[in-house]
Parts: C-alpha cells; structure tokens; sequence
C-alpha cells in the first residue's frame, strides 16, 4: 500500500476542508449576502468542494466597497446642488410640470432624485425601436450625420457583419475629424482585440474595454477576476443631441439573422432632449473609468438642450459598486403604485423576494399583471428559473405569455398608462446586482401606450401558459426547475 500517496491525499481533503469552511464562515459573518445566496453558495462549496472554492472566487467577489465612477468634489458639489435646487422647487410647489402624468408620479421622481441622484428633464422626445434592423439603420445613420462627438457603449458588438459595419462607421468618422470613443464590455464583445481595432485607432477613433481579461488560452479571452461584474449598458450619445438606450445589442443575430434563434423581438429608445445629456455624463464616468483619460463630466452640459417634446425622462443607472439597486427600486416603485394594469416584457425573470412579493400582491389586489417571457432557452438555467417564477406568478393571478416568434429580448414595463421604463436591466438578480445597467424612466401616457399596445401586439404571437398547461411539464423539466430555483440567487 502506498502510505505517502494516502496520507498526501488526506492532507489535501483536510485543507480543503478548512478552506470551505473559512469561506463558508466568510460568507455568513463577513459579506452579508442576502440569506437565499448564502445559503446556496454553501450547498455547492460542499457538494464540490475544489470546483466550488474555484466558482467562488470567480462570482462571489464583492466590489459594493469600491469607488469605480469618482466625482472630484467639484463635480460633486455642482450636481448636488443642482439637484437640491430642482427637488426644492418641487416642494416648493414651483417646479413646473409639462404633462399630467410626471405631476401624478412625482413620488417616484423624487425617489430618483434622492436614490439614484437622478433628474427630471421634460424637453424630450423619444421614438421607440422594435426592430433590429431598424435600430441599426438608424443609428448608423446618425452616426454618418455625426458632426463633433460620437460615443458609443456596449455590452455586446461582435466581430460579424453587424458588428463591423458599426466598427466602418466609426472608423470613417473619427477619420473625419469627429472624436470617437468606443467602450465594450472585455467579456461581452472578446470577439474584438486590439488588433481589429487597430485601423480604427489608426483613424483616430479611441477605445476601452470595461475590466478587461487579463487571462489568455491559446490567444482566446477566457478569464478575468471580475468576470461576474459585467457592464451590461447600451448607450450611444451623438453630438450630445441623439441618444439611444435599450436592449438591443450589436450583432447579426439582433437582426434576425440567426436561424436557430430567428426573429429578436427587443426594445430600444431613439431619444432627443436634455436627458441625452445626462446620458452623456453617464457614458463619460465609465469611459473615464475605462480608459483613464482625464475628460470632465461639466462637458455634458457645454452646450444647450434641444428642446424635442414635451415627454418626461429620468435616466437612472445602477450597478454592483453600489448597494443601492438603483433600477430594481424604480420597479418596485412603479409595481407598487399601480392601480389598474403592469405590463412586462423580460427575457429573463429570476426576481428577488422584493420583486416577486410586490407583483404577486398587486395581481392579488385586482391590478391586471401580465409578464410575457420567451419560449426558447438563451441561457438554460435561467430559463428554468425563469419559468418556476413565471409560475408562482400565475398561481397569483397574474397572466403569463410565452413569445414563440423567435427570441424575446426586451425589457420594459408599462404601468397604468402614464409611465414605463425601458433599458438593459432584465427582471432578475443579476441586474439588480451584478451587472451595470442604464435605463430610462418616462413618464408620457402617449408614450406608455404605445408600449402597453405594442405589448398587446405581441400577444398575437403567443401562447398563454395555464395552470393546466404548467402542472403537465414533465419530470424532466420539473427537476430542471428544482435545480435552476436552487442556483437562481447566483444565476
């Protein structure tokens, strides 16, 4: 018998042992997760335990402490007061409202304002994009009308035709003279490296990639320490006059052009008004983050607002470096005070208890709660979960809708007519508290009902899932969900 082999492997178990144990201990005394994912990162440091201690170290970082977007004190104190001075004069009573509907939902303004240091602008515009072509065509085309400053944000651009056509529009504009800046997520978009991006720096154009991989396998991108933080925005400001906002990402299959996933229904905001500034200063904290070039945020507000319309717009952000789940509590705001219909569109719907309690007591209280979902996988686990929550929801009350025409993408809600969100941030945890998201808030019922109607538009390609329907999934899919429900604190 081989006494040195088995006693080396008894010494690997035991430190083994200790180290779950210690990062068990850690993740009950010290990081103060929420219970449910406490809970659920000791189930599988245990069932695994090396494969467990190597996931642990790869999702569970905590970066709420950073200080990843820093405001000098100048900037501080300038925003600060401005914001004061507009919260003032709506105690006041002299803030003056341009529709009904921002006047009815000012307590959700003013949880903007004080949450997410967020502010109301009124002079705005919006033009709603469904379609992925569409959404490109148009962008394209502002781009080539661009005439000083183009800045572009993603989560995903891919290296196809999708994605090099926006790449060609960039690299003749900043050819042009035009300053270009170019940010990507290092995960999302690592189809590109610095060497496809070489002709565009050689233009003039500058780019960044948000927490870079510092970890290459045979020159593929495969690891970062901060791989479970991902910038998930979708932002474009363009002359500081046009902005766009939504879920749409750069890549041929958010045109539709992927047979397997086949038409991508998504939601994306074609915006004008003073809330492109503000979506300007958003774009230049994480580029100044990114890039580290020394750009001032007061930039964003050099020149006058283009007074488009008269739609209210709050663009409120949120991310991990923050605990205060920015976005997540505008929903809980809207949800809670609707009084006769919510209306959603999620790819993905894995919420908190918060979220989920909020939408099961307003469909208990006779609000109409309809939540439309996809009908295919796009991650498979989420997809479980997304359906076992669907399903707690319908027990509620609520109706559920599953898209079959291809992929659901959007992530909206339209509550009562008056106000709606549309951005980045899906209904589930990991927007809520792992990914960096951006979205609109408006408040215009013209606006609201063109959502809620395009929503009713989509039903026409959808099936309702039932409570017959639901109770007659398989075993395999029942134990699919029972897996997936386990694991949805950390999906």
């Amino acid at each position: 018998m081989n006494y040195p082999a088995l006693f080396s492997l008894a010494n690997l178990i035991t430190v083994l042992s200790v180290v779950n144990l210690i990062i068990a201990l850690t993740i009950i005394f010290l990081e103060r997760k929420d219970p449910s994912a406490t809970l659920a990162w000791i189930m599988i440091l245990f069932l695994v335990p090396v494969a467990g201690i190597i996931f642990y170290f790869l999702f569970s970082q905590n970066i709420a402490r950073q200080r990843i977007f820093r405001l000098t004190k100048y900037e501080k104190s300038v925003i600060d007061q401005a914001l004061s001075w507009q919260i003032q004069d709506m105690q006041n009573g002299e803030f003056v409202f341009v529709n009904s509907e921002a006047e009815k939902w000012r307590s959700m303004i003013r949880l903007h304002q004080n949450y997410a240091k967020s502010f109301l602008t009124q002079d705005n515009k919006i033009e709603m994009l469904t379609n992925g072509n569409q959404m490109l065509d148009a962008l394209l085309r502002d781009i080539g009308e661009a005439k000083y400053v183009v800045s572009v944000e993603y989560y995903i651009v891919k290296n196809d035709s999708a994605g090099r056509a926006l790449l060609d529009a960039l690299t003749a504009k900043a050819a042009e003279g035009v300053e270009v800046r170019l940010l990507m997520d290092a995960m999302g978009s690592r189809q590109f490296s610095d060497r496809h991006l070489e002709p565009f720096k050689q233009a003039g154009g500058k780019f960044a990639f948000f927490f870079p991989i510092r970890v290459k396998l045979f020159k593929l991108k495969i690891f970062s320490l901060k791989f479970n933080y991902r910038n998930h925005r979708k932002l474009v400001v363009i002359d500081n006059r046009i902005g766009y906002l939504g879920g749409f990402n750069i890549g041929k299959e958010y045109l539709g052009n992927m047979k397997k996933i086949g038409y991508w229904r998504d939601t994306h905001l074609r915006l004008r008004g003073s809330c492109v500034q503000d979506m300007n200063a958003r774009f230049i904290l994480d580029w100044r983050f990114a890039s580290k070039e020394k750009i001032v945020i007061s930039q964003a507000y050099y020149s006058e607002p283009e007074q488009a319309g008269v739609t209210g717009v709050q663009i409120v952000a949120s991310g991990p470096d923050s605990s205060r789940e920015e976005v997540k509590h505008g929903y809980l705001k809207m949800i809670s005070s609707a009084r006769k219909n919510i209306y959603i569109q999620t790819p993905y719907f894995v919420p908190d208890a918060s979220i989920l309690d909020s939408l099961k007591m307003a469909a208990l209280s006779g609000v109409d709660v309809r939540v439309m979902i996809p009908c295919k996988p796009d991650h498979m686990f989420v997809y479980w979960a997304t359906y076992f929550y669907s399903a707690v929801l319908l027990k509620a009350g609520a109706k559920i809708y599953v898209y079959d025409n291809g992929f659901l993408h959007a992530k909206t809600m339209a509550v009562d007519g008056e106000v709606a969100s549309i951005g980045s941030a899906n209904f589930d945890i990991r927007s809520f508290r792992l990914n960096f998201e951006a979205n609109a808030f408006v408040y215009d019922a013209d606006e609201a009902g063109k959502l809620e109607s395009s929503f009713k538009a989509d039903i026409a390609h959808c099936h309702e899932l039932t409570e017959e329907l639901y109770r007659s999934r398989s075993l395999l899919i029942k134990f699919k969900e029972g897996v997936a429900r386990l694991l949805s604190n950390l999906l």
